[in-house]
């Protein structure tokens, strides 16, 4: 994998043969770096041994990416599993112990003042927050934790149920529920929910394991709870917990009538009593799925052909992608779930993986890993390595944004009226995410603001949200996979409180998006203009950048309502 892949810039401190795999090899360079921060007489030597210190961070930050890309490639391949979990468990711990260590002699320096303000603003504060956090203790609890994560990817990535005489992964079983037969799709609804139910003992005990060592991390960093710890840990400098609970509150006042809306609008087309939870991807015009590809290959050149349309800076990175051979795309056993973009740190490059099965969400997926994509390409000039991503409130406007422009292109897909059906379900989809984004975020508060508790109080926990912002589809008679619905969220257990995230980008995205009706050039452009800021700029300056707020306040939530009833509207009626 990755033989087309040469690095971006030469090495200057690093040695062109290092092994990033290997914690004798590396050590010897921290030292180094440790004395060059020691020796520094003026800000001109200590900025040096800070691009040295991102150079090596590059560099082991990409074999990182190399080997976590192979396990979930194919998580049964146990050379490339044990190449993984031998990352995390020997160079892991002693990189974030000397990283550390360089922080605290960055931040206690005598010339850092010296630094060009600007220019180092986010980095000196990343670094003295890294300071501010550290417990040589909890270096080994994260390590357990990364592995219990990987342990859930392999197990929920292994899952697999007989359906019409074949085994299907869970992944693959999605499509089912867009036919028209409702009895079908609710065959397999049940089959996928009772599958993971098997597991449901097994999954909580992850949980339990997972929440244990975290809630050991924030006690040990002098916190009253994990919650909060998280929150710091992340670098929200700019909202709190508290806002995201208002943000929870302006979602259940604004997004779940709207929800509620849709769900009544498909229960009277279906003609159904209820709408059920395997009645909630299919058409509700009875209408055949939408079937935008049958091959891997098709779902490529077409979304090359949205982007040759939308704009000549993304079209040529999305064709440079292929060149290198930067996309593994297509669903199969062994393979982890969901999808995402990584980035190769050195070579400057970004990878996307996906689950990809011939449905609709599948483009959708596709232009949402390229935006992301397109942020790691255009950062590519950015020196140094922190500022070569950006924070995932911002990162997700890249691709949520992308969605949405890459949307008004569904022509080199579908005719006219399978044009107007996918886009009504992208919008209609925006509308679905913002409540389960809630719930989702509720959910951690409530887990980690309750240590302690057992698994029949937290599957109540989990089911007063679903009541609450699920706008009214009833689960009667399959209440246990309500409890456990949450079992499918990887972020609970791989990237805890990392989820609101979504909500807030989608927030910039739609505004970028309305923007782009006004001006698409000068949206287009002021977008590129702030993906080229990498995280270099604090995140309400990012947003600033492509003409949109950071805020996600009733106020900014209502008028965004407002925007999707309307664009809705006007497209069931044929605009």
């Amino acid at each position: 994998m990755f033989e087309k892949i040469t690095l971006h810039t030469p090495r200057q401190f690093v040695p062109t043969d290092l092994n990033a795999g290997s914690w004798p090899t590396l050590e010897p360079l921290f030292d180094k770096l440790e004395q060059q921060l020691a020796n520094a007489t003026d800000a001109a030597q200590l900025e040096q041994a800070i691009l040295n210190w991102e150079e090596l961070s590059a560099a082991i930050a990409e074999e990182s990416s190399r080997r976590y890309i192979a396990m979930t490639c194919q998580t049964d391949d146990k050379t490339a599993e044990q190449a993984h979990l031998d990352f995390i468990e020997t160079i892991e711990p002693e990189e974030k112990q000397r990283s550390f260590r360089l922080a605290k002699a960055l931040s206690e320096h005598p010339h850092r003042g010296g630094l060009p303000a600007k220019r180092y603003e986010v980095f000196t504060r990343d670094a003295a927050l890294e300071v501010e956090l550290f417990r040589p203790e909890n270096v080994p609890l994260e390590t357990e934790t990364a592995k219990l994560g990987q342990q859930y990817q392999k197990l929920i990535g292994g899952l697999a149920v007989q359906f019409d005489g074949k085994e299907h992964t869970l992944v693959q079983m999605g499509r089912y529920l867009e036919e028209t037969d409702r009895a079908r799709r609710q065959e397999a609804w049940e089959l996928v929910a009772n599958r993971r139910l098997e597991e449901a003992e097994t999954i909580d005990g992850q949980l339990d394991d997972l929440a244990k060592r975290r809630n050991q991390m924030s006690d040990n960093a002098g916190f009253p709870n994990y919650r909060d710890y998280a929150h710091r840990r992340k670098g929200r400098f700019d909202y709190t917990p508290d806002d995201c609970l208002a943000f929870h509150d302006a979602i259940e006042q604004e997004m779940v009538p709207l929800l509620t809306e849709l769900h009544d609008e498909r229960r009277a087309a279906l003609g159904i009593e209820s709408v059920r939870p395997w009645d909630t991807a299919t058409d509700p015009h009875g209408r055949q799925p939408l079937k935008p590809f049958d091959e891997v290959p098709q779902l490529i050149g077409r979304t090359q052909a949205i982007f040759d349309q939308l704009d000549g800076d993304l079209a040529g990175w999305f064709r440079t992608m292929q060149e290198l051979d930067l996309l593994d795309l297509a669903n199969r056993k062994g393979k982890a779930p969901g999808g995402y973009q990584d980035s190769l740190a050195e070579a400057r490059l970004p990878f996307i993986f996906m689950n990809a099965i011939g449905v609709q969400r599948d483009v959708e997926t596709l232009l949402h890993e390229a935006g992301h994509a397109f942020h790691t390409m255009a950062c590519q000039a950015e020196a140094l390595h922190s500022y070569r991503h950006a924070p995932i409130e911002f990162c997700e406007v890249a691709s949520m944004a992308m969605e949405l422009l890459g949307g008004e292109y569904l022509g080199e897909f579908y005719d006219t009226e399978e044009v107007r059906r996918a886009r009504i379900t992208h919008l209609e989809g925006i509308v679905f995410v913002f409540p389960w984004i809630a719930t989702v975020d509720a959910f951690q508060h409530w887990l980690y603001l309750n240590p302690g508790h057992s698994v029949a109080e937290r599957d109540a926990a989990w089911d007063g949200l679903m009541d609450r912002f699920g706008g009214g589809v009833d689960w009667a008679g399959h209440e246990q996979a309500k409890a456990k619905f949450w079992h499918k969220q990887l972020h609970i257990f791989l990237h805890p409180f990392y989820y609101v995230e979504y909500g807030i980008a989608q927030l910039g995205a739609l505004q970028v998006w309305a923007n782009s009706k006004q001006n698409r050039a000068q949206a287009l452009a002021d977008y590129k203009a702030a993906l080229a800021l990498g995280g270099s700029r604090p995140l309400p300056e990012l947003f600033e950048r492509c003409n949109t707020r950071l805020d996600f306040s009733r106020e900014t939530v209502a008028p965004i309502a407002k925007l999707l009833r309307e664009e809705l509207a006007a497209l069931k009626n044929g605009a």
